[in-house]
This record gives C-alpha cells, sequence and structure tokens, in this order.
C-alpha cells in the first residue's frame, strides 16, 4: 500500500476467520469501492441460490404442424431458455471446457464445433422423420428483452446464445514480416463474410488493422480487415452479433440444412404473433431437446473466465421466472430477499447489473457474503469454479511463484477508464476475493480492493493485478 505507484490509490480489506466468525485483518472495511468482476460472485451465488445448484436448461424445438411423408406442415419453433452454453464447449466427462483468456476478451476460441450443440438439436429434428419443413425456423426470443450491450465487451444481452454471441475471427501472423496473415472465421455461417487482406510486420510494431462493417443487410453482414499484424502468437479479432436471435435462426437453419432438413429461416418481414406459437408449445409435439449440464458447471465457465454476457444475463433470466413476472420482481429483488433473509447488512453493496460495469461494495460486505456462501450446500463447487492464484482462469498469471499459488481460490475485477488529459489508463476499481486455507490451518474468507490507480510505466491493471495477489499470497503465509 506504501509504495510509490499507489500514492494517490485508494485501498480497503478485509479477512474474515469461517469458523470463528471474527476479522483477522481490516482496511477501510466499511468503505464502498468500485468491485469489478468480483460482482460475479454475487451474480453466479444468487443465481444458484435461487435455482439450485443442479438447475438444467432445456432447449426445446416444436413443430406446429403435422408431418406427412417426411414433409412437416408447419413451422420448426426453438425456444430459447437462456442457456449460456450453446455452443462446442460441452466435454464428455461431464463439463465445460474453458480457456483462462475467454474468446469474449480476444483470447483463442476452445477447440471443438462452436455450432455442435446446434448440430446435436438438428441430427433428433431429422431423427423424427423430417426432411423439409412448408414454414419457417423461428427462435422465440421472447424469455427477456434482447437487445441491450453488457458493459464490458460490448457483446448483446438475449435469451439465445450462440458460441457466446460472438464469431470468431483468429488472425495469424505468418513467420515473416511481409508475409499474408491468415483468417480462420468461427463458426462460418452466411450470417457474416469475413474479407481480410492482412499483411504481417516486425515483432514488436503495433498492431494496425483497420476494419469496416457492411451492415445494410440484417442477415447478411460484411467485414473487410486492411492492415498488418505483427509477428507472434494468433489474435481473435472476435465480432460480436448485432442480433443473437436472428443469428440463431440462421445457423440453426443451416445445420439443420447439413442434417438433411431443407427449412427456410423465418422470413424478415413476418410478424410473429407469440401467443399463438405458445399453443405449440407441448410436450406432444416436441422434436427436440437439449439439456444443459449442471449450472454448478456454468459457474466455472463464468467465474473461470469472468464471462460478462453469461453475468449479465442472469439477473434478467432470473426476473423472467414465473414467480417474477407474477410478483413483479426483477434479478436484484431476489438477491436483496435472500441476503436480508440471511442477515447481511446491504448497506455495504450496490448492484445494478450482473457483471460489475454498475457496483460498489464493501470488503465488509464482500466477506460476509462469501462466509454466507460458505454455509450453502454448494459451498465447495462454488469454491472450486473460482480462479485458482497463479494456475488457471484470471489468475493464471498472477503470482505464479509466489507462496500462496495454488492455494488461493478467487475473482478478480477490473474496472477502467482513460484519463485524455494525461493519455494514460485509470484502473478506477481492481478486486480480488475469495478464500483460502491459510498456512496456519484457518479458514479464510476475503476481498481486498484498490481504487484509482496509474501508472507512469506499464499496464496499471497487471501492477494492480500482481499486488493484490501478493496480499492474498502474503496473508495465506501469515495469518495466525
Amino acid at each position: 500500500m506504501d509504495r510509490p505507484e499507489f500514492a494517490h490509490a485508494s485501498w480497503g480489506m478485509e479477512f474474515y476467520d469461517l469458523d470463528a466468525k471474527t476479522v483477522l485483518a481490516s482496511v477501510n472495511g466499511d468503505r464502498l469501492f468500485v468491485p469489478g468482476s468480483t460482482t460475479k460472485l454475487l451474480t453466479m451465488g444468487t443465481a444458484i441460490e435461487v435455482l439450485g445448484a443442479d438447475h438444467r436448461f432445456r432447449t426445446r424445438v416444436y413443430r406446429t404442424g403435422p408431418i406427412r411423408n417426411g414433409v412437416l406442415e408447419g413451422d420448426l419453433v426453438l425456444v430459447a431458455s437462456g442457456d449460456p452454453n450453446l455452443s462446442g464447449r460441452r466435454r464428455p466427462d461431464g463439463s465445460y471446457a474453458f480457456v483462462d483468456r475467454d474468446h469474449s476478451y480476444g483470447g483463442v476460441p476452445a477447440a471443438g464445433d462452436p455450432l455442435r450443440t446446434l448440430r446435436e438439436i438438428a441430427t433428433q429434428v431429422a431423427s423424427r422423420g423430417i426432411k423439409s419443413v412448408t414454414g419457417q425456423l423461428i427462435v422465440d426470443a421472447s424469455l427477456f428483452t434482447e437487445g441491450d450491450r453488457e458493459l464490458g465487451t460490448n457483446v448483446v444481452l438475449s435469451p439465445m446464445v450462440v458460441n457466446d454471441n460472438v464469431v470468431d475471427v483468429v488472425v495469424t501472423p505468418g513467420a515473416r514480416a511481409g508475409d499474408p496473415a491468415g483468417v480462420v472465421v468461427s463458426p462460418r455461417t452466411s450470417y457474416l463474410t469475413v474479407q481480410a487482406m492482412l499483411s504481417t510486420s516486425d515483432s514488436g510494431v503495433a498492431n494496425s488493422v483497420r476494419t469496416t462493417e457492411d451492415s445494410g443487410s440484417v442477415d447478411h453482414r460484411v467485414l473487410v480487415m486492411t492492415g498488418s499484424v505483427p509477428r507472434g502468437a494468433p489474435v481473435n479479432m472476435r465480432w460480436t452479433v448485432a442480433s443473437p436471435r436472428r443469428f440463431g435462426e440462421i445457423t440453426l437453419s443451416e445445420v439443420l440444412g447439413d442434417a438433411g432438413v431443407r427449412v427456410l429461416p423465418r422470413l424478415g418481414q413476418r410478424v410473429l404473433d407469440l401467443a399463438a406459437l405458445s399453443r405449440f408449445y407441448a410436450d406432444s409435439l416436441m422434436v427436440a431437446e437439449h439439456v444443459s449440464l449442471a449450472l454448478t458447471a456454468e459457474a466455472v465457465v463464468l467465474l473461470k473466465t469472468s464471462q460478462n454476457l453469461h453475468a449479465s444475463n442472469f439477473p434478467l433470466l432470473l426476473g423472467a421466472l414465473p414467480a417474477s413476472r407474477t410478483s413483479g420482481k426483477n434479478g436484484f429483488d431476489l438477491a436483496r430477499e435472500w441476503l436480508q433473509r440471511e442477515g447481511l447488512d446491504l448497506d455495504g453493496a450496490v448492484q445494478g447489473d450482473g457483471a460489475g460495469g454498475d457496483a460498489f461494495f464493501s470488503p465488509r460486505f464482500m466477506s460476509r457474503y462469501l462466509a454466507l456462501v460458505a454455509t450453502r450446500p454448494w459451498a465447495a463447487a462454488f469454491q472450486s469454479a473460482l480462479p485458482i492464484l497463479g494456475r488457471d482462469g484470471t489468475l493464471a498469471t498472477i503470482q505464479v511463484t509466489s507462496a500462496g499459488a495454488g492455494k488461493v481460490f478467487a475473482k478478480t475485477g477490473t474496472f477502467a477508464t482513460y484519463d485524455p488529459l494525461n493519455k494514460r489508463t485509470l484502473v478506477t476499481g481492481k478486486g480480488l476475493a475469495g478464500y483460502f486455507t491459510a498456512k496456519s490451518g484457518r479458514r479464510i474468507a476475503f476481498a481486498v480492493y484498490v481504487n484509482n490507480l496509474a501508472v507512469a510505466k506499464g499496464d496499471p491493471a497487471i501492477v494492480a493485478g500482481q499486488a493484490l495477489g501478493e496480499i492474498a499470497s502474503l496473508a495465506w503465509e501469515h495469518l495466525r
């Protein structure tokens, strides 16, 4: 805290003994701080508490007419359930794969076909003997309103989520300066055409890729990329899907075609009567169903990678529950009711979104919240879903050789803005909150925040992240 780079920064922290129920160390424990994505601890915990640890999303496809001689005389309707993992993440061992730096943040996408889940749905439809459809393929995304963009990655929020609502555009530099750079688009779909004319520059030269998007058609976008990338590792210049619902209709119709089912995506001028469509949502008319893994498996993706879209969707999902709609409550109402029932002091908490773009927390509130979570039946699964210091997720590169590496399970958080006066980045919020069993044997819940940090040299987010990790490691080693 006394290092020169933190001269203008504000610090807050609290370390709480879970068994003795006592504070072991505290600095500004009751003051509000910008928490960044440590907010996702509250978002994910509330979702598990409300929905249940074994909650599974069920994405169903219905027919609106009879099947005669392989022809469906009607429409196919996929009802979006809010499943965040209609993707290629699912692994045979019953878990979801993740990459430490998620593709939504420009990381290289996970291996596998991002449309695999949609292909499995298409195979089920084909197995019903459907070879062609006289109507259209429709996505009912009415669970909650689509269209807002979350505050971190600018991805569109929607109950329809295919490949996290991005198209990965991975640019691989050539071996030598002057060589053309390779471009791989995934998933490949008629929704987006990428025209790339990119070359390779010397390592150390700044990336100079220019992109221009032709958005004249809602069904076909063209992304033109020109310029150069420096020699080095591949870069994912992912493109955010403008309408997840439409993206779902187009991609599913294409994979249905691959499965031998001819169907057109919903015609653009068609106005849907969702109340009339919903009359067909019956088990006898269901032709496909995808069941997700348990919600605790999704927690690994959300918390390890700090997946903003998933987190931003959860308050909307909770507000869309039948009981919530009947009572006029939203996801934050459900969170408040739960925390108040458990006796938490909410004066130390402010939350306006699921990911952390609009929130303030005190270290005291966050440590007590984590103490509450530690009493829940799903506590072990929640803790194991957190990044591990120096090992994986958003903590993979933090304090790798420290004494506490591999011992601290915690969620990171970063919020930053640009300072035009000084032409630098100001980290308005950096946080680390989670658990460890100290070297002394004490079980600790903790939260550490540093706000308003700018540095003369380097990346202030990295400086702050390493400092928070260092504090957590020292606490693991020395708290008695």
